[in-house]
């Protein structure tokens, strides 16, 4: 089976579309077609049914997918392996990163790490922290930077590099920014803002609140921090953010509540780390 039509297949079926599997391959979308048409030809089976635009896979593609992530993760560890040999950082280091920490914490240590290892690409994807450690857990990314998960699983390695206090924020105008001494029951007469209930930052807030028995009003939720930001600015409600989302919103004092995130990075103990990774996770150590 040829690699970049497995590529392709294994893209279609991750994403549910055709079209934004041809935009993540720098493809055109007759391209992802025709490599899908070639797999299907060789393999005597169809691989996808396509109804009213929506795109899912044949029995025979479900039984494909896993086999096929497999073949192209033990293609690409060959290669590293042959590329480690050298004792030098080269070939591709796939990297999925959150969009908060590829905004305001990595952008250092990917410069530093592209000037002292030229020889090294970087493929870097940017998602929410929770996509990104499935990526790991299936062998799809080979570490990930993330806001770290609360529950630990046996496979993955993760290790704190940075602690994320989060501050709970309004605009300037809000009533809530009268209270010299708020308390958290007193959030509770206000919408909140919060980051979605499926990400780690959602359930920290969340498990907060359920402690104290506080239930919140209306919450809206997105997995966008900088838009939650933009939210409050303009009066929509409060919220819980990192300091560095901070920006002009007023920080209101709670003395008596710290809560934080932990951010680093993660990576599969089961699978062996190339040079590039080894290079790379040393700087994050640093970091």
């Amino acid at each position: 089976m040829d690699n970049q039509n497995l590529k392709a297949f294994i893209t279609v079926a991750e994403l549910g579309s055709f079209s934004e599997a041809a935009d993540r391959l720098y493809l055109t979308q007759s391209a992802i077609s025709k490599r899908i048409a070639q797999l299907e030809q060789q393999i005597g089976k169809k691989l996808f049914d396509r109804i009213a635009r929506q795109v899912s896979l044949t029995e025979a593609g479900s039984e494909l997918l896993p086999r096929a992530q497999r073949i192209l993760q033990e293609y690409d560890s060959a290669l590293q392996a042959i590329n480690d040999l050298s004792g030098e950082a080269s070939g591709t280091l796939r990297l999925a990163i959150s969009h908060h920490l590829g905004l305001h914490r990595l952008p250092p240590v990917l410069k530093q790490f592209a000037q002292q290892y030229p020889n090294v690409t970087l493929d870097i994807e940017f998602m929410d922290s929770e996509k990104a450690y499935e990526q790991v857990l299936h062998g799809q990314s080979e570490v990930a930077v993330i806001t770290l998960a609360l529950e630990s699983h046996h496979n993955i390695h993760s290790k704190k590099i940075w602690d994320d206090p989060l501050r709970f924020i309004c605009a300037q105008d809000h009533q809530l920014a009268q209270l010299k001494t708020p308390q958290l029951k007193d959030l509770a007469e206000y919408p909140i803002i919060l980051p979605g209930l499926n990400t780690y930052t959602g359930r920290i807030i969340q498990n907060l609140f359920q402690q104290e028995d506080i239930p919140l009003k209306a919450p809206m939720s997105t997995n966008y921090l900088e838009t939650i930001s933009t939210m409050v600015e303009i009066g929509l409600g409060w919220s819980v953010l990192p300091e560095t989302l901070v920006r002009e919103l007023h920080v209101m004092p709670f003395e008596q509540v710290s809560i934080e995130r932990e951010l680093g990075y993660i990576h599969h103990m089961k699978r062996s780390l190339s040079n590039a990774a080894l290079a790379f996770l040393g700087l994050m150590d640093r970091a």
